[in-house]
């Protein structure tokens, strides 16, 4: 997936917004929580994962715990392609549910998604 399809799919998923943060870094946020970030210079990628997908997450080749983020709880992908597109967006869809999950229930239910 390139970013431009990345970027719509992102800003497809109801509440989404996107601004950018330190420099290059494209964020994606749901009521101002960021639950991906991408880099525009090296095309990294970076999003919340549910602990108990992370081992086997940063199992595979080409994915890391994302450094400055929570432990156990954020990858980062070297490249988009690193997942094939359908993963992709369910690995994001979960990113934005996960970080949803936290904020308020009056918040939650101004974001449902499919």
């Amino acid at each position: 997936m390139d970013i431009e399809a990345f970027r719509a799919y992102c800003l497809s998923l109801p509440g989404s917004t996107e601004d950018l943060k330190w420099g290059d870094h494209l964020c994606f946020m749901i009521h101002e929580k960021i639950y991906v970030i991408t880099s525009l210079e090296d095309g990294s990628a970076s999003f919340k994962c549910d602990p108990e997908d992370f081992d086997e997450l940063v199992a595979r080749d080409g994915i890391q715990q994302a450094p400055h983020l929570a432990k156990r709880q954020w990858v980062k992908l070297e490249q988009l392609g690193v997942l094939n597109d359908r993963e992709l967006k369910e690995r994001i869809l979960a990113s934005r549910n996960l970080v949803l999950s936290k904020l308020p229930k009056k918040v939650q239910a101004l974001y449902v998604s499919e």
